[in-house]
């Protein structure tokens, strides 16, 4: 017996997979590329499916329209329950153009005349989870024009002429764009029609033509597949290599299926007075301090930061990812330490919680700058870091001021739970 059908959405999803993915270096477009049994397009299906029912438009290369209504009829079978026949007549497969803006105008030819919200997905976002759909589509039913999620930027950025750095650039302004980008209809029509050149993006066209855009927080699975390395990051997700992609995240012994728990870590570190310069601890510069003798610059508070979040994600070690063999930590500082392992940890697909960190040293004295140190060492990191400091009453090397030692603890959590609370 044949289901009710769906009734008819409000919302269309164009998924542009035209590209022909030269820096992929396949012998197939992007989107027919495997990642591990099944496509590119294939995956990108499967988030865009368990969203909320939408028309579906998928536009692709002339010449493999028949090839993606094969994964699309997959992909419907695989995803179906009780209304599973009815979601295979919201799905439409169109050719694309020679550029992505003619691929996503293609697309939006195919779009229902009585739809009131468009998203623009692109399907080398192969593994978007169908939360990043809901927080874009939630903002536009909101009343807002045009939606974009975004991750903040963790990288130091550099303004650079050739191979000459010219300044830094304030990376609190900046945010790293993905899709689902997502418009009211018709301001995305209108803007379409009078676009004047290409854009980078679908949110650039809508910007140039004076609307605003809001923002809505993205996710770390939503990164785009550009290059082989991108490809085998995907497939590290799919086999499991880093934390599950899959919204239930890891499990404790004995948990239920599909509950997210946090994960605990905890970092030790020790260094000996006796480096070149002055002291840096707790990511501050202490003038006049003795500095500790470390590859970088010896701060043992980082450092055990640092242990504690790789040990809580399941990475490893701080030799592992900033040993004496990595020359770019030389001398480095904490900030350096702790936005590279703010990254790691996103990759394996945790979100940071909070660390606590406790100083053990006789020199410096911590009371006057505690604030500070944490208020740096958050900022490194993008999440609450508390700081405290004791003394060992004079017994062992910490007592002589021989050195320094820290101790710390870490929680994270899978990036799904954080995303569904945002």
């Amino acid at each position: 017996m044949s289901s009710a059908p769906i009734a008819r959405p409000r919302t269309a999803i164009v998924v542009v997979a035209a590209g022909s993915g030269t820096r992929l270096g396949a012998d197939a477009p992007k989107a027919f590329v495997g990642i591990d049994a099944h496509t590119i397009l294939r995956h990108a299906l499967r988030g865009v499916l368990a969203a909320s029912p939408a028309q579906i438009v998928i536009v692709v290369p002339g010449d493999r329209v028949g090839d993606a209504r094969t994964e699309v009829d997959e992909a419907v079978t695989e995803s179906a329950t009780a209304d599973g026949a009815s979601r295979r007549d919201l799905v439409s497969v169109v050719a694309g153009g020679d550029t992505r803006q003619q691929s996503v105008a293609a697309g939006l030819d195919a779009v229902w005349p009585d739809v009131e919200f468009v998203l623009v997905h692109d399907a080398a976002r192969a593994l978007t989870p169908p939360e990043v759909f809901a927080r874009v589509q939630s903002a536009l039913e909101a009343g807002r024009d045009a939606v974009l999620p975004v991750l903040p930027v963790v990288d130091t950025v550099k303004r650079v002429a050739g191979e000459e750095v010219i300044a830094p650039v304030d990376r609190s302004e900046l945010a790293a764009a993905q899709t689902p980008q997502g418009f009211r209809r018709d301001v995305l029509f209108a803007a379409m029609a009078e676009a004047d050149g290409d854009h980078t993006d679908d949110a650039a066209l809508v910007q140039a033509a004076g609307h605003a855009v809001v923002t809505v927080p993205g996710d770390e699975r939503g990164f785009k597949i550009t290059t082989p390395a991108d490809l085998e990051r995907a497939r590290g997700i799919l086999r499991g290599d880093h934390a599950p992609a899959s919204a239930a995240g890891p499990r404790r012994a004995g948990a239920s299926a599909g509950v997210a728990v946090p994960r605990v870590g905890i970092g030790t570190d020790v260094h000996a007075f006796g480096g070149e310069g002055d002291l840096w601890l707790a990511g501050l510069h202490w003038p006049g301090e003795t500095a500790l003798h470390g590859h970088s610059d010896g701060d043992a508070v980082a450092h055990a930061i640092v242990d504690a979040l790789l040990a809580a994600a399941g990475l490893g070690d701080i030799g592992l990812h900033f040993g004496t063999d990595q020359p770019q930590y030389a001398g480095a500082h904490a900030a350096a330490f702790l936005e590279r392992t703010r990254v790691l940890v996103a990759e394996a697909g945790f979100a940071i919680s909070n660390v606590s960190v406790q100083v053990q040293a006789r020199r410096p004295r911590f009371a006057d700058r505690r604030v500070e140190a944490e208020r740096v060492l958050s900022q490194a990191l993008g999440a609450p870091v508390s700081v405290s400091a004791t003394t060992t009453d004079g017994l062992g090397f910490t007592g002589t001021g021989e050195g320094v030692a820290a101790f710390a603890v870490a929680v994270v959590i899978p990036a799904a739970v954080r995303g569904r609370a945002s």
